[in-house]
């Protein structure tokens, strides 16, 4: 603003200065054309109807026209200011806006018989009256522009700065441990998309520590319970008092609840070798019918054992590029739900089929079912739809967690329908068979 207002008031000056000399030598080119009294007269008269003042001498500084009568300051401007040498196009003479009366300048005229100097002066009280009023909307604007500034500032600190104070804030309470923050909607913009980001991930900590702590008390759950049949049973087995048929019947239960255990704990192996990418996926190309026959051979007497109907339905030519050993994992696990949740006298069906560019084979039960507000949580590890835990559905709720990871692994998906005591249908999709 300061370097804009001195720019102006310079160049404001310097046009003064300039009119003035053009004026001067206006006037010397008019007199050395027709040198008259006439011509003295016109020009003193023309001057005293304008804001500036022409003053014509001879060489002699004696005054021979002028459009007023001089003043003293005027007098002193030509007595002490004329210089010795004059440039053909005048020379200003008195340039102190601030403090004097008057601007001036001299021209040097020569008209071969007659010569002098064509003084022109400028009243200099229109001049600061003008600046005056330039610093005014100066000061005005300035003052305008701190306010808008200001208003700026607070806006500003109020959009960007406190919704980052805020981010930092929650950030610094997520990296002490404390993951229940919240952050307001800043629409979606980068700064609201960062606050998204910070919430989305102050809600996964929130659900990952939620998680942790039901899965530790899952754990303590699913290892104490058969630990205490097997503390209990053993006190009572080791007794000299019972019976030898009570005795093997007590070890067998021991052996039962300790089998449990084993397959608890390797499905926790299973799982955390998934989570840290741990294991290994051998794809080959796997021709499906005869692959499930092999598995159907395996699990048939234990169906047959509860008087459950194994029905099994695929054209022999479906190939998919599967690991053998994880996609009998994956169907063990899914018929082992099958049998567990099935009641006797009923049936379960393996059906194959392609649709597009994809192999899907589904299980369906004429089991329990399973609520429909209970489907989207069945794949969360440590889940059971069956709170009580009773002992003869059993299962620790891991299976279901890693067949979805062995699934996905596979670049599959599986999906799970069902209704209560109407069975439940599992699918998983994979895609077809191709040479790798």
């Amino acid at each position: 603003m300061i370097y804009l207002h001195d720019n102006i008031v310079d160049t404001r000056v310097t046009e003064e200065f300039q009119s003035l000399l053009s004026r001067g030598n206006s006037h010397r080119d008019v007199l050395e054309d027709t040198y008259s009294e006439g011509t003295l007269h016109h020009i003193a008269l023309m001057e005293s109807k304008t804001d500036t003042e022409v003053v014509i001498t001879n060489t002699k500084k004696e005054i021979i026209a002028s459009s007023k009568a001089p003043t003293k300051g005027m007098s002193n401007i030509i007595r002490d200011h004329t210089p010795a040498q004059l440039n053909r196009n005048g020379v200003l003479i008195e340039s102190n806006w601030k403090e004097m009366n008057y601007l001036a300048t001299v021209t040097e005229f020569s008209t071969g018989t007659e010569d002098g100097y064509v003084y022109m002066f400028k009243n200099t009280g229109p001049l600061r009256t003008l600046i005056d009023r330039l610093n005014m909307h100066f000061l005005l604007a300035g003052l305008s522009s701190l306010v808008i500034l200001g208003l700026i500032h607070f806006l500003l600190s109020k959009i960007v700065t406190r919704p980052l104070v805020k981010m930092k804030e929650a950030t610094e309470k997520l990296s002490n441990g404390e993951f229940a923050v919240k952050l307001p909607d800043l629409g979606n913009d980068e700064l609201g998309k960062l606050s998204q980001s910070i919430q989305k991930l102050s809600n996964d900590l929130e659900n990952i520590k939620r998680d942790r702590v039901e899965f530790l008390a899952s754990i303590s759950h699913e290892l104490r319970t058969p630990l205490t049949y097997i503390q209990g049973y053993t006190n009572v087995a080791l007794r000299e008092d019972i019976q030898n048929s009570d005795r093997k019947e007590y070890l067998e239960i021991i052996q039962e609840e300790s089998k449990m255990i084993v397959t608890l704990i390797e499905n926790l192996f299973e799982l955390a070798k998934i989570d840290e990418n741990n294991f290994s996926i051998s794809k080959e190309p796997i021709m499906i019918f005869p692959f499930l026959k092999k598995i159907l051979l395996k699990v048939t007497p234990a169906f047959k054992s509860k008087n459950i109907e194994l029905l099994f339905s695929c054209k022999s030519e479906h190939s998919i590029n599967a690991d053998p050993l994880r996609l009998e994992q994956i169907i063990i696990n899914l018929l082992d739900n099958a049998l567990k949740y099935s009641p006797p006298s009923t049936s379960t069906q393996i059906l194959v089929k392609e649709q597009e560019e994809e192999v899907i084979i589904s299980i369906h039960d004429q089991g329990v079912g399973i609520p429909e507000q209970e489907i989207p949580h069945l794949f969360n590890r440590l889940y059971r739809v069956e709170k009580s835990r009773s002992r003869e559905l059993g299962g620790a709720g891991l299976g279901l967690s890693i067949v979805k990871e062995l699934v996905e692994a596979h670049g599959g998906k599986v999906t799970i329908k069902s209704k209560e005591n109407q069975g439940t249908c599992v699918e998983i999709r994979f895609k077809k068979g191709r040479e790798v």
